[in-house]
């Protein structure tokens, strides 16, 4: 038995053509299209609307969209399962997500972590190989993509609510997949909250956790007799080029449940099997990583670390000044990055009125009640 997890597919404007010609041994090649097709059971996240009418939301960043004969190139890779469960399956509105589960269930692809409705979006998926009941549960951080108690989206990660649905779905399977869309953009490691939600979703039953979003291969936890997964990288979105987006891994779970990772690297437009050299830095990475966080404080002291370095774009949109933000983000990419990490709020942000922005952020009551204010100002 072989069940491979891919993370991130979305067809682009490079690529297009191929996807809707089903052209897989260019899109992924040779080697990659036999591995797939020797696996039982395949698990992808599909991170865009397939639409023919642009229809986009109002939001922060880029409303992505592709055109619903890309269809067939997704088949043709093998997808079995498709999770809709991200930051961008909305980004076309209802309307968007509509079209890209009508064009999934006329291919026969299945689709999980989204619905018409709350309800509706916490299902878990369940499927059988070698007289093993699997199921799979999907939560997403909170990015514009979210279902409502009426309205269509992607199911949301509740820790009041999505803890229950963890153990509900444990006891309905004998092995159950946890996908969560979270975490940090280009950040190889876990935050301390990311951990502590990906172990208490062990404690309630996950056996596999694959945290999918930060574009980047990160690290692996054995946390009680389970595997945690935070990071695995694109499985084919050709958009950026970084040393972030040309690396990621599949996650194969082998007949005796143990987990191994088959790298992979891009190539142009699509992405290849990793060998020799490459194959080798890509695992040992994981591997070095995955001992860091071992270490007794390592995962607090490195994200703060980080955090010092990628606030300041952050507090620069608390400011709303548009021209601000474009002037930074200008100057930022000229010195390759690097205005971004040396920007501390703390100069701007001192003394009382520092705690008091911290209070307004950490405090439940007062984030609900601004975020409340804001919803209303959104309407």
């Amino acid at each position: 038995m072989s069940i491979l997890i891919g993370a991130d597919i979305v067809p682009t404007k490079s690529n297009y053509e191929l996807f809707e010609n089903a052209d897989v041994n260019s899109l992924i090649g040779s080697e990659l299209v036999d591995v797939l097709a020797g696996a039982d059971f395949r698990i992808f996240n599909l991170e865009v609307p397939l639409a023919d009418a642009s229809t986009p939301i109002e939001k922060g960043g880029h409303n992505m969209i592709a055109p619903t004969a890309t269809v067939a190139g997704v088949k043709a890779i093998g997808a079995d399962l498709l999770t809709l469960c991200n930051n961008h399956i909305l980004d076309q509105g209802s309307e968007g997500l509509g079209s890209t589960i009508s064009c999934l269930d006329d291919m026969g692809i299945s689709h999980v972590g989204v619905g018409a409705n709350l309800e509706a979006a916490r299902e878990p998926f369940f499927f059988t190989q070698n007289g093993r009941r699997f199921g799979v549960y999907a939560c997403a951080e909170h990015e514009y993509s979210i279902a409502g108690p009426d309205a269509a989206g992607a199911n949301p990660f509740d820790p009041l609510e999505s803890l229950d649905h963890i153990e509900e779905a444990k006891r309905e399977c004998d092995y159950l997949i946890v996908l969560y869309h979270g975490g940090k953009e280009h950040y190889r490691y876990p935050s301390p909250n990311l951990q502590h939600a990906c172990r208490r979703f062990v404690d309630k039953g996950a056996d596999l956790v694959v945290c999918q979003h930060s574009h980047c291969v990160g690290c692996e936890e054995r946390y009680r007799d389970a595997v945690i997964v935070y990071g695995q990288g694109n499985f084919l979105f050709d958009l950026c080029n970084n040393e972030y987006w040309d690396s990621s891994v599949l996650v194969r779970i082998s007949d005796d449940l143990e987990i191994d990772y088959l790298p992979l690297v891009r190539r142009g437009n699509g992405v290849r099997l990793a060998e020799g050299e490459e194959a080798r830095s890509i695992l040992d990475g994981l591997s070095q990583r995955s001992r860091e966080i071992q270490r007794e404080g390592f995962v607090e002291s490195h994200f703060r670390s980080f955090a010092k370095r990628a606030t300041g774009y952050y507090f620069l949109e608390f400011t709303g000044r548009p021209l601000s933000m474009f002037v930074f983000r200008v100057f930022n990419k000229l010195s390759k990055q690097h205005l971004m990490e040396n920007y501390a709020f703390s100069r701007h942000y001192r003394g009382r009125h520092w705690k008091a922005v911290r209070n307004y952020i950490e405090c439940e009551t007062h984030r609900e009640l601004i975020l409340s204010a804001l919803i209303e100002d959104d309407e």
